[in-house]
């Protein structure tokens, strides 16, 4: 497995932007697609925006798509999530996670989360 580390997370006002990194160690980093995922207090984990191992292709959740961006910068095995016209509803804690293929399977190593507070 591939232990993944989050950071970058913080209180912010609504309207600002955040970016959050995701620091990857064991296994080659450059195998594995990444994953964006949220959990908000009370609520189920919701899907963010996945990346390819390549960087080739990335999709994203409806409600996501034109404020982030998810990237990759496989020489510093770190993924990373743009977050732009923060909302309070994107209050969350964020967890990256990898699998091997970026469209199917199971996203089998996660990160411990980093917490981010949109104030409005």
């Amino acid at each position: 497995q591939v232990q993944l580390v989050e950071s970058g997370g913080g209180l912010v006002q609504a309207g600002d932007s955040l970016r959050l990194s995701c620091a990857a160690s064991g296994r080659t980093f450059s195998n594995y697609a990444v994953g964006w995922f949220r959990q908000a207090p009370g609520k189920e984990r919701e899907f963010v925006a996945r990346i390819s191992w390549s960087g080739g292709y990335t999709y994203y959740a409806d409600s996501m798509k034109g404020r982030f961006t998810i990237s990759r910068d496989n020489a510093k095995n770190t993924a990373y999530l743009q977050m732009n016209s923060l909302k309070s509803e994107d209050t969350a804690v964020y967890y990256c996670a990898t699998r091997r293929n970026v469209g199917t399977g199971e996203w089998d190593s996660w990160g411990q989360g980093t917490q981010v507070t949109v104030s409005s």
